[in-house]
């Protein structure tokens, strides 16, 4: 699978000193949807932003479809469809119109049949007709969907898609983008919403304070980080941790109740045969046991505080010099 995206030494640093982008480096993958996650403010939006031509990078080189994005950016903006975070549309405009007018700045043939198709697919063709300034917020959003749909591109950004719009709008917006990647268009979503991603994406990119701290397969990333846990449903309470039991990485939960087991699921041996043993030697009874893995939210998670970690402490070592 080729890469229809090279992004090398990416940097953004704004006229007030502000880095927004430190140096990044992502290769995307032809016909895969990649999910970019991040808190706020680490530099997502400002990406997105350069590779589509809004935003000039101070340095560094992008490549779209084999196209630069300064050198040949009417073709590297072709190959484009991007959906924003904010509301862009003429409000006095109709539906219809505002993705003639779309399709039309990118250089491509009236084509009623396509668009049609696009009003469907994002239930929008019984308001072709209205002006957008009386539809609701869900559907204003479904028509910037359209909007970047309309001259056909081979790449879909979407930045923060389904940020407070409808459960339909959400579940419809999904459906059509896994209709999408089956007929090859490359997805790249950011979403603050996790569990869209570990559902949808083929591939993770982390990043947080301008730096691209981590890129991997979902599953991988899954089965190499998520770790999982073992609750031991007692018959009654301990006050603390047994002797016998100390070396184990064990917690208690729900006032003694629970007696949580954090293990490397990847590991041959967990341990769980032999914590069990041990518990029953020392008459500690159960009544159930319940395991689980840790989500793709607690991985971010965890990535960020890490990262947030490796970057605060040289600051605090120079502040201390």
């Amino acid at each position: 699978m080729n890469d229809i995206i090279q992004v090398t030494g990416l940097t953004k640093t704004y006229a007030s000193g502000f880095q927004a982008l430190d140096k990044v480096d992502l290769n995307i993958r032809r016909g895969e949807i990649f999910a970019l996650l991040g808190p706020n403010g680490a530099g997502k939006t400002t990406l997105i932003s350069i590779i589509c031509g809004i935003v000039n990078p101070t340095a560094g080189r992008v490549v779209v479809d084999g196209h630069d994005i300064v050198r040949d950016y009417r073709a590297a903006r072709t190959a484009i469809g991007l959906v924003p975070q904010e509301l862009t549309n003429n409000m006095f405009d109709t539906v219809w119109a505002t993705l003639k007018l779309s399709r039309g700045l990118f250089g491509k043939p009236a084509d009623a049949a396509h668009l049609e198709k696009v009003l469907r697919d994002l239930s929008l063709w019984d308001k072709r007709n209205e002006k957008i300034m009386s539809l609701s917020g869900g559907m204003k959003r479904r028509v910037l969907i359209a909007k970047a749909l309309s001259h056909e591109p081979d790449i879909l950004f979407l930045d923060e898609p389904t940020a407070g719009v409808d459960v339909e709008l959400r579940r419809d917006m999904w459906e059509m983008v896994r209709k999408l990647r089956a007929s090859g268009v490359t997805i790249i979503l950011t979403t603050h919403y996790i569990e869209e991603a570990e559902e949808m994406a083929d591939r993770i990119g982390v990043i947080n304070g301008g730096k691209l701290i981590l890129v991997e397969e979902k599953a991988a990333l899954m089965r190499k980080m998520g770790t999982k846990q073992l609750s031991i449903h007692l018959q009654q309470p301990l006050e603390q941790i047994p002797v016998a039991v100390a070396d184990y990485q064990l917690a208690l939960e729900q006032e003694g109740h629970i007696l949580v087991y954090t293990f490397d699921a990847l590991k041959e041996q967990t341990g769980i045969a032999e914590l069990l043993r041990t518990l029953a030697r020392e008459g500690i009874e159960f009544k159930d046991l319940h395991s689980s893995q840790s989500s793709l939210e607690d991985i971010f998670v965890g990535l960020v505080h890490n990262a947030g970690e490796s970057v605060s402490a040289p600051q605090r070592a120079g502040e201390a010099s």
